[in-house]
């Protein structure tokens, strides 16, 4: 059984990393899979295993794997986006706690909404100390939520929407297979 849970924890840290490299353009921006693989790791894993498996991720990119959208390495740690790597684990782990005793499309949709604002309230906080302290950018709150969250927005509702759908279906079928 912990074998297993390992394995699953290894394959969404690769889909995670794998996710930061699908673009798809959306509105007034392109959007990442990362988000939708954490969502998934979370409700698939539970809170444990899939905040687990966004460590390993953000980890992996830390000592130099070029997993990030912009690469890897410790000095990742300087980038404006960095912080929204972090948030992918309480995301994760916030999650699979929601999700644990209830798959209803719109508890699941809550669950992935609730994890979406965690990753928000540690990435956007982070990005307006890295732009604004550390590179003296200036930058107004307006323009750091245009640049970190409003229009990615309508891309995080649609990853969200899907994540219920999916993973509503695949949790029944797969849970013999899943970490209790």
């Amino acid at each position: 059984m912990k074998l297993r849970n390992l394995i699953l924890t290894a394959l969404f840290a690769a889909l995670t990393a794998i996710g930061a490299f699908i673009r798809i353009p959306f509105a007034f921006s392109s959007i990442t899979l990362q988000f939708f693989f954490t969502a998934m790791a979370g409700v698939l894993l539970g809170a444990r295993w899939g905040a687990a498996s966004q460590a390993v991720y953000v980890l992996l990119g830390l000592v130099g794997l070029p997993i990030f959208t912009q690469g890897g390495g410790f000095s990742y740690v300087l980038q404006p986006t960095f912080g929204f790597l972090v948030g992918l684990i309480p995301a994760a782990w916030l999650i699979g706690y929601m999700s644990r005793k209830k798959s209803g499309f719109w508890w699941l949709c809550l669950g992935c909404l609730a994890g979406l604002g965690v990753l928000y309230l540690i990435g956007m906080p982070y990005m307006a100390v890295i732009l604004n302290v550390y590179l003296a950018k200036g930058m107004s709150l307006w323009s750091l939520l245009m640049a970190g969250m409003l229009p990615f927005l309508p891309g995080d509702m649609v990853k969200i929407a899907v994540t219920a759908l999916l993973c509503g279906r695949l949790r029944p079928v797969l849970s013999r297979y899943l970490p209790q």
